[in-house]
């Protein structure tokens, strides 16, 4: 008889424990499905660019946000974390699978970069391995990943790390683009998250509500020509934390 529940971390890791184990991709059980998935760096992943997102690009040509120390959550093979120490960030990058981390830190080492990068559950490497405060936190593409109680998990690392006046910006699946329209409810049901979850412009206000919005559009489709990745079926938003840095 298990009666081992007593703190929100346990109600969190139970309900982790209701999706069937392929499904995950948020815990550090899921570093070995990511090391599968980046193992053949030649293959036509669009995101396997060596180009940061046009709306980080953006958000820096235009002033509204500026160098400072940055956390890049989920960053693969760090295409956005060298944008930003290429600009002058003290750039911290986390990754649940060690072959994201083995690419960027080649990538980083061949452009001359300094980042610190870091293989592990962001939301357990705590202390003095991401111990903040960070005036930008940035996420191209791990949010929607997360099942709908880990959101909790989420916040709680963005009001810990954020700093006042800091900045939070994020791609995700936009609705109607890519990713699964189900109900929070009916994830837990079929113990599945079918690849992600698609998020609406209302949905992501009312998640990140205790943040101020600065801009939430669709993510520019860029071409291959390009120097900056783009896909139109993700959403891209800034946000700001209120208080003075």
């Amino acid at each position: 008889m298990d009666r081992n529940i007593r703190t929100t971390e346990d109600v969190l890791r139970l309900l982790d424990g209701l999706f069937a184990p392929d499904a995950d991709r948020w815990t550090d059980d899921a570093g070995s499905w990511w090391d599968g998935f980046y193992a053949d760096r030649s293959k036509p992943v669009p995101f396997f660019v060596d180009k940061p997102d046009e709306n980080l690009v953006a958000y820096l040509d235009r002033g509204l946000i500026t160098p400072g120390r940055a956390l890049d959550l989920g960053c693969g093979p760090g295409r956005n974390a060298l944008h930003l120490a290429s600009l002058g960030f003290e750039v911290d990058a986390v990754d649940l699978s060690p072959a994201a981390i083995a690419w960027a830190e080649d990538r980083a080492r061949e452009a001359g970069a300094e980042i610190r990068f870091h293989r592990g559950d962001a939301f357990a490497l705590t202390g003095t391995t991401l111990n903040g405060p960070y005036d930008l936190i940035y996420d191209s593409g791990c949010f929607h990943h997360l099942p709908p109680h880990r959101r909790v998990s989420y916040l709680a690392l963005l009001d810990q790390r954020l700093a006042p006046g800091g900045h939070f910006a994020l791609t995700c699946f936009a609705a109607g683009g890519m990713g699964s329209e189900l109900g929070d409810q009916e994830f837990y049901r079929q113990a599945r998250l079918h690849g992600g979850l698609a998020y609406t412009p209302e949905s992501l206000r009312w998640v990140f509500s205790d943040l101020e919005e600065v801009e939430l559009r669709r993510m520019h489709d860029e071409p291959a020509q390009s120097p900056c990745f783009g896909e139109p079926f993700l959403w891209t938003a800034l946000f700001r934390r209120n208080g003075r840095p």
